[in-house]
């Protein structure tokens, strides 16, 4: 990986349009490479940010004077707030007043880097359309630009350029893009219309395009992509999973929609009737999360992996990281889970995958390692009003269990839609100490339904706004409860019961709570083929109605009273 030869004198043209007392500090303190933007309002300290750092310039605050001074040595000002300099790959964004008057500017520093498509050049070159996600300033457009360059070699490429940013101001690119082709687009408004016109009028093989944003940027992608032409693009969007969380964009991967499976399909799959499918062919077919400057994680196949994330199947993307030395290192990455708090990727976090594999689904809050502090540092969670009785089960649904002759202290849930008697009897089977509570001021965990959480109800609002872990189960199902709160504390939950003493005190509890009408039907804990027999008889013989369902090895029996 190499800069561009001009870069150092592209950033010396950028400083050489603030005033002396600004650029004279810069220059003093070097390190061109490193230097990210500079940051200039009006009434505050001017600041430099570098890559590990921020510097202030001076203890003088910036006046009005010096911003029209910067402000009449670059171009324009489009609709979107942003100028750039002829023939740089500079970008200077305004921050203006309620009057319209520029009173903040944000100096980005634009680099063309050569080397950096690399770690994904195997894709760029298969001719397959690939959307690049990452957070602000980590490389997608470098990495767009050289994929520009490089595929411009052989194809015939047009570049979207909305904001100069691929290309540079002015109306000649920058060297940068090589040969590749540039449409500027008048107003960011009008960024699918350039994208239509540049496929009926220049019959490019290959379209670049850079922050695709509004959902008539996502429709003239497809048609684009629909029309044969190969798609490189920048999605606002971190990961893949909050991109299919974001009703505007998901598309672009084919997005989701709730579906109603008939009795035999349902059935067969071991699920309830209503279940999340992916609605569409993705427009995309390889979809790029930049993690850091040198480390990625790639999804070679869009439809598969939308398909793996809301069916709970565990599917493993790839992470490549490129050496010091430039070789690119290729391992499994763990599964991603539904998180719309941005953080859907944890490098060696393989409750992860466990989450994934049986549909649990962390929406937002903590990440799993944040609560082990449940387990190690109790006294870290303040308890309330806790008045516990000899039993396991208090009269204020609170369980203390003591697994392994140690005391754990009970884990507060606020449960929104759950049926809080399974998740009691949950809490049982594994044996983890749990307390239901009322409010969301006192939980430790949140806890809902899928249905619940798309209606997007103030109660889960809220809780988002208080970062409380909020965990998203498929169904309101005993199993789907155990591996949830499995997942929670980091224990095991037992596939199959095979201790016949056990299964027997299960099922005649079970049976006596049907009989008595404390519950209408209860599942029992996954029993193999031999002891699922063996309770069908014993349910038989107390004159009620059972039946098997799931798939091997979490298939069980669910006791039903008798209508008759």
């Amino acid at each position: 990986m190499k800069n561009y030869d001009n870069n150092l004198d592209d950033i010396y043209a950028l400083v050489a349009i603030l005033p002396e007392r600004l650029s004279f500090p810069i220059h003093t303190i070097g390190n061109f490479d490193e230097l990210v933007e500079i940051v200039l309002d009006v009434g505050r300290p001017p600041t430099a940010r570098y890559v590990k750092e921020e510097i202030q310039l001076s203890e003088q605050e910036v006046l009005a004077e010096e911003i029209e001074y910067i402000v009449k040595n670059v171009g324009d000002f489009d609709l979107d707030n942003r100028a750039g300099m002829e023939r740089t790959l500079h970008r200077i964004s305004a921050i203006r007043n309620r009057k319209g008057k520029i009173i903040g500017l944000t100096c980005r520093v634009g680099r063309a880097i050569f080397g950096t498509l690399e770690i994904i050049q195997d894709f760029v070159e298969s001719g397959r359309s690939i959307l690049i996600l990452g957070k602000p300033g980590i490389g997608k457009t470098t990495m767009l630009r050289e994929a520009a360059r490089v595929l411009a070699e052989n194809h015939r490429v047009v570049i979207v350029d909305t904001s100069n940013e691929i290309g540079g101001d002015g109306d000649v690119p920058h060297p940068a893009v090589g040969k590749a082709r540039r449409m500027q687009v008048a107003k960011p408004a009008l960024q699918h219309e350039v994208m239509i016109e540049a496929v009926e009028n220049h019959n490019p093989e290959v379209i670049v395009i850079d922050e695709i944003g509004r959902e008539l940027e996502a429709t003239a992608a497809r048609t684009i992509a629909e029309r044969g032409v190969q798609l490189i693009g920048t999605a606002h969007g971190r990961t893949l999973n909050n991109l299919l969380m974001n009703p505007t964009l998901s598309d672009l991967i084919g997005g989701i929609e709730s579906v109603t499976l008939s009795d035999e399909e349902a059935k067969r799959r071991g699920t309830q009737k209503t279940v999340l499918e992916r609605r569409s062919p993705p427009t995309f077919d390889v979809l790029v999360e930049i993690k850091e400057r040198n480390c990625i994680i790639v999804y070679p196949d869009v439809a598969a992996a939308v398909d793996a994330l809301v069916r709970g199947i565990e599917l493993n993307p790839e992470l490549r990281r490129k050496t010091d030395k430039g070789d690119i290192v290729r391992e499994k990455a763990p599964a991603p889970v539904l998180e719309g708090n941005g953080n859907g990727f944890s490098v060696n976090d393989t409750t992860e995958k466990s989450r994934q594999k049986y549909n649990i689904i962390q929406i937002s809050g903590k990440s799993r390692k944040q609560l082990d502090s449940f387990k190690t540092n109790p006294e870290n969670l303040t308890r309330t009003n806790s008045k516990k009785t000899d039993s396991n089960i208090s009269m204020d649904g609170f369980l203390d269990y003591k697994p392994g002759g140690m005391v754990s202290e009970p884990v507060k849930i606020f449960p929104h839609g759950v049926a809080r008697n399974r998740l009691m009897e949950a809490a049982e089977r594994i044996q983890v100490p749990i307390r239901i509570v009322n409010s969301i001021e006192e939980a430790d965990i949140f806890m809902t339904l899928k249905p619940y959480y798309r209606d997007r109800q103030q109660v889960i609002l809220d809780a988002e706004a208080r970062n409380i872990p909020i965990y998203v189960l498929r169904s309101n199902t005993i199993n789907q409860m155990e591996y949830s709160l499995a997942n929670v504390f980091d224990v095991k939950v037992n596939i199959q019961a095979t201790d016949w003493n056990t299964v027997e005190k299960e099922t005649l509890s079970a049976i006596q709570k049907v009989l008595s009408g404390q519950a209408s039907w209860i599942d029992l804990s996954p029993a193999d083929h031999s002891i699922r027999h063996m309770q069908h008889e014993m349910v038989q013989q107390a004159g009620l109605i059972s039946q098997s369902y799931g798939k091997e090895p979490m298939r069980r029996i669910r006791i039903y009273q008798n209508p008759e």
